[in-house]
């Protein structure tokens, strides 16, 4: 069977063999790349490797300068501006492994971050390294890789704190076996938060201070973020075996106006100001339009992206309060939509949508 969205350091190995036998950089302690060939492989060579990230260099080298150090590395960011995307790709470039993640959430508890118990075999034994499960923090300090927590904000505060020590001793005490694991070189976190969730669960600032924070912002032009969309779209045609549509950058192009005219409250020339729905507008969210529109051509179009294959995914991003974002919306499409002539057939499919 083939996986749908194979891990990076399986779709890239190629990219990843190909920077390793050339590289004769230092390499920091288990690192399969020096930090040069990490960057590399995140922004492209314009050659044989393909950009993973568009944005600027300078963001990449103080991610990958990060994780050489004793400091952890928060990826902050609206959403849909790559932060998962650029967190996977750099474990996969540094460790050959992106699968060490915790998932945060409301309900993820301290035993994610530390370890828990296989209880069967606790009641059985009692405390005993066979019974202990390791988290795959623990695991990631075990081998000297990196370890990756999603939606950090998104963890309860308490549960939060059971970093520090991880980060600032690089140790995680087992009392109950009287022992402790102290972190091989080579190991680091990197963690995600949506800038969005401020107030969640604000981090400590004894937690904030374990982290060089590095913003990742949404693309700076509307080239880049048409560029963006392009290339995922392709990948993800053919992970997913979409029938071939043609390429369609008239289209994409005018999701991305949309989208980036609605985040910013203003139209593309300056002249008109717009409200703003209570949605992010992400290139993520653009990503997914353009796709479905893709599968709607080819199964129910005749193979071709028109206009009417992405209205109906432009209107549901938009709206996501059927009150206020309609509002948002239909002043948009009666002000300035209808008044460009060439989306004639984008304000038709749109009113109909």
């Amino acid at each position: 069977m083939t996986a749908l969205r194979p891990h990076a350091e399986d779709q890239y190995a190629e990219e990843l063999a190909l920077l390793a036998a050339a590289d004769d950089r230092p390499r920091p302690p288990g690192w399969r790349l020096s930090p040069q060939a990490v960057v590399t492989y995140l922004l492209g060579d314009g050659a044989k490797i393909t950009p993973k990230y568009v944005g600027p260099r300078r963001l990449m080298e103080v991610a990958v300068s990060t994780l050489v150090t004793d400091r952890a590395l928060l990826l902050l960011g609206v959403p849909g501006t790559a932060k998962t995307w650029v967190s996977e790709h750099l474990a996969a470039a540094v460790s050959g492994d992106s699968t060490l993640l915790v998932q945060g959430t409301a309900g993820t508890a301290e035993e994610a971050i530390r370890y828990g118990w296989n209880y069967a075999r606790l009641l059985a034994e009692g405390p005993s390294e066979a019974a202990l499960v390791a988290s795959p923090i623990m695991r990631a300090m075990q081998t000297g890789t990196i370890a990756r927590l999603e939606e950090l904000t998104r963890v309860p505060s308490d549960v939060q704190d059971a970093l520090i020590t991880i980060l600032s001793e690089k140790t995680l005490p087992v009392p109950e076996l009287n022992t402790e694991v102290q972190a091989q070189r080579g190991f680091n976190l990197i963690a995600t938060a949506n800038d969005r969730d401020r107030g969640v669960n604000e981090l400590s600032s004894a937690l904030r201070r374990r982290f060089n924070t590095v913003v990742l912002p949404v693309p700076a032009s509307a080239d880049d973020e048409v560029d963006i969309v392009a290339r995922r779209v392709a990948q993800l045609g053919q992970s997913l075996d979409l029938p071939e549509v043609p390429a369609a950058l008239d289209e994409i192009r005018r999701v991305v106006t949309v989208f980036r005219e609605l985040r910013t409250g203003l139209t593309e020339d300056g002249r008109t100001k717009l409200k703003s729905p209570t949605g992010t507008l992400s290139t993520a969210e653009a990503i997914s339009v353009i796709t479905n529109g893709m599968a709607l051509a080819a199964h129910f179009g005749d193979g071709r992206l028109h206009p009417a294959d992405v209205a109906a995914g432009i209107v549901g991003a938009v709206v996501k309060d059927p009150v206020s974002d309609g509002v948002v919306w239909r002043e948009y499409l009666e002000t300035v939509v209808r008044e460009r002539t060439d989306w004639r057939d984008f304000y038709r499919a749109a009113r109909d949508a």
